[in-house]
């Protein structure tokens, strides 16, 4: 919906908003936010509302820490359900800039929202209109604690589309559903999926930008209705060990300047255009580079493993699920690509302007052409796989970061500011878990190291 200044005037004199929340998303992709009474209003429409960047991971050192929200218009939204006990909450989703010369701003090289944007741009100037972004984000829901915390235990049993009483959640994804509904989502599907205490709910595609920002509020509503249910709403890729993680495939496609699927060919075998096969080719390529970007921790490389769906091997089919790559068989305007090996740990904007950037190479002719897989990989040998030119995804965080290291295209997408400080963000995290001893190891080896002394030492 389109906003002018007037109609943001109008809107919370007449809902009584009391305050607003200035979001914007850090580098980790955490929904951050400056909560302003409704008196600096002004304020905020005049992009004059400041925040110490500092204090944000991945922006700014103490020496530079002013920064501004400007807000986007358009992202205006009446919280409706918040507690209005002291008033009514509003929100603006925000661009980050920094002070510049003369008293202008400009935008911050780290702002995941403008990295996005920026990227947007080079597609424009190859010819295309929009970016046409759909995705399908999975969580969990954990019981919590007397005190509040949450746990590991499931709040119901069921399965793949499973109802109750085996899905208990029913209410709580009908509440969030509706919560998402009065806000203007437009809700597609909800379902219980495979996994126990495992859901989805997806909701109709949008422009990239706009896309992205919906993923954030999406995860900020699940969370909050889930909590009003005494439940814990996590996106954590694989918090349990043994069943399916949580992933957040990613529909996409591209629109040419007249207003056409760039991706659909009716003169072809499979009605997909060469732009299609090329921009193909591109996610493939990177895959190994970009997945630093969109399976962005360590428990990420938790869930890509064989045996639980997830997609392990680059790869592409028209139909094929063991494939990371899948063309849903819908076509003409709706002909799109399926990135499956993104999760809900990604910071959307950086994951999405990393499959962008990935898929434009291909477009520019900068990637070789691969032909589609039908075989199930799952169930192939790795001499089997790669006798078909087919490899896995990284096995670590670890080894994503040297693979994005390696892709000068990836961290070109991202800026320099981005790079540096992802790299040195997840080294840190890398070590941290290098270094932790788990209840696995505990395990499996303490008991082992005793009976080792006992057959040594009758």
């Amino acid at each position: 919906m389109k906003f002018t200044k007037d109609d943001i005037r109008k809107i919370c004199k007449e809902e009584n908003i009391r305050y607003i929340r200035m979001q914007f998303t850090d580098m980790m992709g955490m929904l951050k936010n400056v909560e302003i009474p409704i008196t600096r209003l002004e304020d905020a429409l005049e992009n004059s509302v400041m925040f110490d960047g500092s204090s944000i991971e991945g922006f700014v050192r103490i020496y530079e820490a002013d920064m501004f929200l400007h807000p986007d218009l358009d992202t205006f939204l009446v919280l409706s359900w918040e507690d209005t006990s002291y008033g009514k909450v509003a929100r603006f989703i925000c661009d980050v800039y920094r002070p510049g010369q003369n008293g202008n701003h400009i935008p911050f090289e780290g702002d995941p929202r403008g990295v996005l944007k920026r990227n947007l741009e080079k597609m424009k100037t190859l010819g295309f209109s929009a970016f046409n972004v759909g995705v399908e984000p999975e969580f969990f829901l954990f019981k919590l604690d007397q005190k509040g915390n949450p746990t590991l235990e499931f709040n119901d049993y069921g399965g793949y589309f499973d109802i109750s009483p085996m899905d208990s959640a029913e209410d709580c994804r009908r509440d969030i559903v509706l919560a998402l509904q009065n806000i203007g989502f437009i809700i597609e599907a909800a379902h219980h999926e495979v996994s126990t205490g495992q859901h989805e709910i997806n909701f109709k595609f949008d422009s990239a930008v706009e896309a992205c920002d919906h993923v954030q509020t999406f995860k900020l509503v699940v969370k909050n209705i889930a909590r009003r249910h005494g439940l814990h709403a996590t996106f954590m890729p694989k918090p349990i060990e043994g069943i399916n993680g949580s992933g957040m495939h990613v529909n996409c496609s591209l629109i040419t300047a007249d207003g056409a699927n760039a991706f659909y060919d009716e003169n072809t075998k499979n009605q997909l255009s060469s732009t299609a096969s090329k921009w193909i080719s591109g996610i493939l390529k990177h895959a190994k580079g970009f997945c630093f970007i969109t399976n962005p921790i360590v428990n990420s490389y938790k869930r890509i493993v064989p045996g639980f769906e997830a997609p392990c091997y680059i790869s592409w089919s028209d139909s094929n699920r063991s494939t990371m790559v899948r063309i849903p068989a819908a076509r003409k305007m709706k002909t799109r690509t399926e990135i499956r090996s993104v999760d809900v740990s990604a910071n959307p904007y950086l994951a999405i302007s990393a499959i962008l950037a990935a898929g434009l190479d291909g477009i520019e002719g900068n990637c070789k052409e691969v032909e589609p897989i039908y075989e199930n990989l799952f169930t192939c040998t790795k001499e089997e796989r790669e006798s078909m030119g087919v490899y896995a995804l990284p096995a670590s965080l670890e080894e994503a970061l040297e693979e994005f290291k390696k892709d000068k295209l990836m961290q070109e997408a991202m800026g320099s500011h981005i790079t540096q400080k992802l790299i040195e963000a997840k080294t840190v995290e890398w070590n941290e878990y290098r270094r932790h001893v788990s209840d696995w190891e505990i395990k499996k080896y303490l008991e082992r190291k005793k009976e080792l002394f006992v057959s040594v030492f009758p």
